[in-house]
């Protein structure tokens, strides 16, 4: 079967933006993601609207695009017009989450061509908004997104109440409505064994930790989502500054055991390290978990490799993700075709990259 092109209007060859590794802290700091709940104000909330008040939702949204001179020209994508194929790449790429896809509600979806701005709409709230940046960002990325926020807000009034905030479906987002959060990479705190330690402190400041795809998601390739949990009783500049000095405080733990297992554990990393480039460059057939493993590895030598960048590596973790390299290639594999399509697309990746 051949898959045709994305009625997302993305490209299923390059990747967003927030990917590009030349953000601050770029080789640690995978990305950072601002994303707000909002709902309309009198209109009810989605668990109590019929399908055509979900499709009025969708409407207006896509009206409040355009006349908010967000959209461009380009228009809100229901979700039903969509493959199960591109739903699934869109996951993959972050830019929709695990609950919107089980949702049975009339659903929309709106993506800047670069991924660094999204939208969806009808999945607890009416609106969720996204923003994508590269490294540590934070601050820049509210920056933005208040902006924003406060156009479309000019256009469809949101629920909001003075003693509250922003008014949500489910109580632990009342308030801000934001939940800010890092995609962070920490195979050196692993290997020291200070990951406990280190994780405990994040939960101590009322941060939460999950897997690389948000809630219910299993943690992989030594990728964490540090997150805030709290959206009431704190503006969105205390939630940013609470992140952005954890994150800070992972980097140096990080680095630090980094530089330990450099000058402590030379051979056994340089061993792991070359071994990984090894089968990355000459594997035949390789699964997406072997990938997220061994390019979690492979980041040790970003700095030694020549041609090893993390923009390189970060684009290879989400290529190689089933639906991607499917759309990637044009066409649909079986699973043993997809594990040599892959080996073939990060063989051609890093040809240039040598020991």
């Amino acid at each position: 079967m051949t898959l045709g092109s994305l009625k997302s209007g993305l490209d299923s060859r390059a990747v967003g933006s927030w990917l590009s590794g030349e953000g601050p802290q770029g080789d640690i700091v995978i990305s950072s993601r601002i994303r707000l709940a909002r709902n309309i104000s009198g209109i009810r909330f989605l668990s109590k609207t019929s399908q055509t008040e979900q499709k009025d939702i969708i409407k207006s949204v896509d009206n409040s695009l355009s006349q908010a001179l967000i959209s461009h020209g380009r228009k809100l994508v229901e979700v039903e017009d969509l493959s199960s194929f591109e739903t699934q790449f869109l996951l993959e790429r972050h830019l929709l989450s695990p609950d919107f896809l089980k949702s049975k509600a009339k659903r929309g979806f709106f993506s800047t061509v670069d991924e660094s701005f999204s939208l969806m709409v009808n999945e607890e709230d009416h609106l969720r908004l996204q923003m994508l940046g590269s490294g540590l960002c934070l601050d820049n990325l509210w920056d933005s997104m208040k902006r924003l926020d406060e156009r479309i807000n000019s256009v469809i009034p949101f629920a909001f109440e003075d003693n509250y905030g922003f008014l949500t479906a489910c109580p632990t987002n009342v308030g801000t409505g934001m939940r800010a959060s890092i995609l962070i990479h920490l195979p050196g705190v692993v290997l020291t064994k200070e990951i406990d330690r280190v994780l405990r402190g994040v939960l101590q400041l009322g941060l939460s930790v999950r897997g690389t795809y948000g809630e219910g998601t299993e943690t992989k390739g030594h990728l964490f989502q540090i997150s805030n949990q709290r959206t009431l009783g704190q503006s969105e500049e205390e939630i940013i500054s609470t992140l952005t000095k954890m994150a800070s405080q992972l980097i140096t733990y990080e680095n630090e055991a980094r530089e330990y297992i450099l000058t402590k554990m030379k051979n056994f990393i340089e061993d792991k390290l070359y071994r990984s480039l090894g089968i990355l460059r000459y594997a035949r057939m390789l699964t997406s978990d072997e990938v997220i493993n061994l390019l979690s590895t492979l980041r040790f030598g970003i700095g030694i490799l020549p041609n090893l960048t993390a923009g390189k590596l970060n684009k290879l973790m989400i290529l190689t993700r089933p639906a991607n390299l499917q759309f990637f290639f044009g066409a649909e594999f079986s699973t043993e075709q997809r594990d040599r399509k892959r080996a073939e697309l990060i063989k051609r990746a890093l040809k240039n990259v040598e020991a």
